[in-house]
């Protein structure tokens, strides 16, 4: 298992590309759990899934799209290099995707940067994102890309974010409460992690 660092990680996959079926990880029940099918025919363009230990704004894992030569499974942890972000918004606000390729894809592996992800590839992924939630009568922003040290920038924002959450949550227990206090956490994130 890898260390966070900015330059490389572990990322857990949870749809495989080419899979109209989303599927999220269930920190509950610490679990694969099927979330729905896409409304639109249309499948992920690439492997997606989240960077553990990293909190994004929109109260989630920072989210991930791997670029694999060949599709990966539901639950795996691979060792990913970031080489871009792509970025967008939905309803819940920035709603950012860390693309990376894995360390071990001897294919894959020589991007480094965004200007090395083949230019139809980076239009599937726009165009993916742009109306994927069409037919469920919701709306994407797409904003564009970053770099790669615009993406690890994030990386690191969001691993600082989950840590200080994982410390107030310590500090709590240290002072002998059992939940954090919805004043110090007031979007539920200690409940969505773990944090009882």
């Amino acid at each position: 298992m890898s260390t966070l660092t900015i330059e490389s990680f572990d990322a857990f996959i949870e749809i495989p590309r080419g899979s109209r079926n989303k599927y999220e990880y269930d920190f509950e029940q610490k679990r694969i759990r099927f979330d729905r099918m896409l409304y639109s025919a249309m499948f992920y363009p690439a492997d997606y899934g989240f960077i553990p230990e990293t909190l994004a704004l929109d109260g989630d894992p920072l989210d991930v799209l791997v670029l694999f030569t060949e599709p990966s499974v539901p639950g795996c942890l691979v060792e990913v290099k970031p080489i871009a972000v792509f970025k967008m918004a939905d309803d819940k606000g920035p709603d950012e995707k860390i693309v990376c390729v894995p360390v071990s894809d001897p294919i894959m592996n020589k991007l480094k940067d965004i200007s090395d992800i083949n230019i139809h590839t980076v239009k599937e992924i726009e165009h993916f994102f742009a109306v994927y939630k069409d037919l469920e009568n919701k709306q994407v922003d797409v904003q564009g890309w970053g770099d790669v040290k615009e993406a690890q920038a994030m990386i690191e924002e969001c691993s600082k974010r989950f840590q200080e959450l994982d410390q107030a949550k310590k500090d709590t227990r240290a002072a002998g409460f059992k939940h954090l206090n919805l004043c110090t956490d007031p979007i539920g994130y200690y409940e969505k992690y773990g944090f009882q």
